[in-house]
């Protein structure tokens, strides 16, 4: 964005090259976002220019928005209304976000993609990825030192750890119905079981320290 335009002089610059640009939907941006027309695009701050780079890309209302790294260097409020202002306005457009701040999107995404090191490690629904991954933590009858590293372990059981007589690991494919016999199969009698939801970045770590183990 030009440094030397004011906030209303590069939108009036921009709207002829959209026919379907929509002015009552730019006027509700600046409103919603608090954008100073008059203010030089140079002499904003960086949440501000975020801000206003919505200005610029909604009113036309593109089919597809990408977003890099939208979140990097701004304020939780900031973000908050940067968020706000996106979705209010989303309607049928698809949104894409490659972003390392799993946190920030975690409450609005749909769907999800891993890439690590290049590689696309899986792309489904948040709903399902969110149903699948279980951080598990079995406390057994007894002390098993090496129950970690049998080789009998399902496959889609991560990161298995244990001291004294606690099992940890993470469950990638978790279903209740399953779940207690393939246990029962692994390490016997148990005490305690507790599986535990996982947070998108949880799962993203786990996923990738799994990849670069596997590689070494």
């Amino acid at each position: 964005m030009p440094a030397r335009l004011t906030v209303a002089e590069y939108l009036a610059y921009l709207r002829p090259f959209y026919p379907d640009w929509d002015r009552e939907l730019e006027g509700s941006i600046l409103r919603r976002l608090r954008l100073p027309g008059e203010r030089r695009i140079g002499d904003l701050s960086h949440g501000m220019r975020m801000k206003n780079s919505l200005a610029c890309a909604l009113p036309f209302r593109p089919k597809l928005l990408v977003l890099d790294e939208p979140f990097s260097g701004l304020d939780p409020l900031v973000r908050d209304e940067f968020m706000e202002g996106l979705l209010e306005q989303a309607g049928e457009m698809t949104i894409l976000v490659s972003s390392h701040e799993l946190s920030e999107i975690e409450g609005m995404v749909t769907h999800v993609g891993f890439i690590d090191e290049g590689k696309l490690l899986f792309a489904e629904s948040m709903s399902d990825l969110a149903g699948r991954f279980r951080e598990v933590r079995v406390v057994l009858e007894e002390s098993r030192g090496a129950v970690a590293t049998q080789v009998n372990a399902p496959e889609h059981w991560l990161g298995l750890q244990t001291t004294g007589n606690v099992l940890t690991f993470v469950d990638t494919h978790y279903s209740e119905s399953g779940f207690g016999e393939q246990l029962a199969a692994f390490v016997g009698r148990v005490r305690r079981v507790d599986a535990e939801p996982m947070t998108l970045r949880a799962i993203f770590t786990t996923l990738a320290r799994a990849c670069r183990d596997t590689a070494v």
